[in-house]
């Protein structure tokens, strides 16, 4: 609007990301973040999943295996395959060199007829927003490529020098079915979409340069070229190894910080015996009870925790240096009422991530009435670091 240009008249709202059919819930272990998927994948294998598994106007679904196995059977084995063999051939029968594409034959003709139906059902699909069909319509061209080496058979053709000629144009034909592979795929996978321009040898043929999707009207308007060298775009995932990753570094930590946040957000336990409307919980033995480390703690400083809307961060003097603790108590404490005071934490309490920062401890409140919290302050004259009997 300070621009003054033309409001946009159609706002496109996706539905729902579930996992599994499930809402993500942390205790659940079943929450799946961006930047764990892109550090494990990669951010055009992330981009790949979301646009193309999410159907129009529905809810769409993920788990790992679920992104897995999608993954290995799109990207790796049908484009990445499709590109690895088609630019390996080109340089090992022509030195890379190859002429513009051409229709010889019905085999030419089909693989022609479905690259320019697919750049023209792409384009329909994407003024609709149809993402996941537009992708799925990329993925078809890919296959029926591939689907045009069995059929060609490529390595058959090598040889016998008498249908070299034939070959070249098998492999240019290859090559520019890849080239509207790449184009169109550039708004969902850019990094990849210049990786195979790369190796085609038309780095310069992209959509933002205007004219690329014109060139898509007619299947052989690029010129002959040198491809570049193949590289792997996407490497198989083994998904057993993977998953064993994914648990050990990310579902087990996840579902332990949440267990740990749950209690610190609720300091007075609940259970199922009460008396006179206070719960109680089951008896324990002095032994028990000896295993718990009890400190007096004097609070240097305390902040609300960005990434929470419960925790606040405190700094704790706890008489042989400082730590953190993170408590669930920001619905009843301002971090001004809690600097300077001393108060008493479980010190040999295991550390735990919550929200991602590390809290070391404990602070022990008290349930002072229906949703009524009160943290246990003690007397300023007793030292830092002092044992609680």
């Amino acid at each position: 609007m300070s621009l003054d240009l033309p409001l946009p008249k159609q706002v496109f709202g996706h539905p729902w990301l579930l996992f599994a059919a499930d809402k993500m819930s942390k205790s659940k272990g079943n929450v799946i973040y961006a930047d764990d998927m892109v550090r494990l994948f990669g951010v055009d294998a992330v981009r790949y999943y979301l646009l193309s598994a999410m159907p129009y106007a529905q809810d769409g679904n993920i788990t790992y295996e679920a992104f897995i196995a999608k993954y290995n059977s799109d990207l790796a084995n049908t484009i990445g395959n499709l590109v690895n063999r088609t630019v390996s051939m080109a340089n090992k029968y022509f030195g890379g060199q190859l002429p513009a594409a051409m229709v010889e034959n019905d085999l030419d003709r089909d693989l022609a007829d479905t690259a320019l139906a697919t750049a023209e059902a792409v384009k329909g699909y994407m003024d609709q927003y149809h993402t996941a069909d537009a992708l799925g319509k990329i993925l078809n061209l890919a296959q029926r490529s591939n689907k045009y080496i069995d059929e060609t058979t490529p390595w058959a053709l090598a040889k016998d020098e008498e249908k070299l000629p034939r070959l070249q144009t098998v492999l240019a034909n290859l090559i520019e079915a890849i080239r509207y592979i790449a184009i169109l795929s550039e708004p969902f996978m850019p990094d990849t979409a210049a990786a195979i321009m790369e190796q085609i040898g038309l780095p310069d043929s992209r959509l933002e340069e205007g004219s690329a999707l014109e060139t898509l009207q007619v299947f052989g308007s690029s010129p002959a070229r040198k491809v570049g060298e193949a590289k792997a775009l996407f490497a198989r995932i083994d998904e057993k190894q993977m998953m064993e990753k994914i648990n050990t570094e990310i579902v087990q930590p996840q579902i332990a910080a949440a267990k740990a946040e749950a209690a610190a957000a609720a300091p007075a336990a609940e259970t199922e015996e009460k008396a006179e409307g206070v719960a109680f919980l089951p008896q324990i033995t002095i032994d028990d009870f000896g295993k718990i480390d009890l400190r007096v703690g004097k609070v240097v400083s305390c902040e609300k925790l960005k990434k929470s809307r419960k925790l606040l961060k405190l700094m704790v003097d706890d008489g042989q240096g400082t730590r953190q603790i993170l408590s669930g108590i920001s619905k009843w404490y301002k971090p001004e009422d809690l600097e300077g005071k001393k108060v008493i934490f479980v010190a040999n309490l295991a550390p735990a991530k919550l929200a991602g920062e590390m809290s070391e401890g404990m602070i022990l409140a008290a349930d002072a009435g229906e949703d009524d919290v009160r943290v246990m302050f003690v007397d300023d004259s007793i030292p830092s670091g002092s044992c609680i009997h």
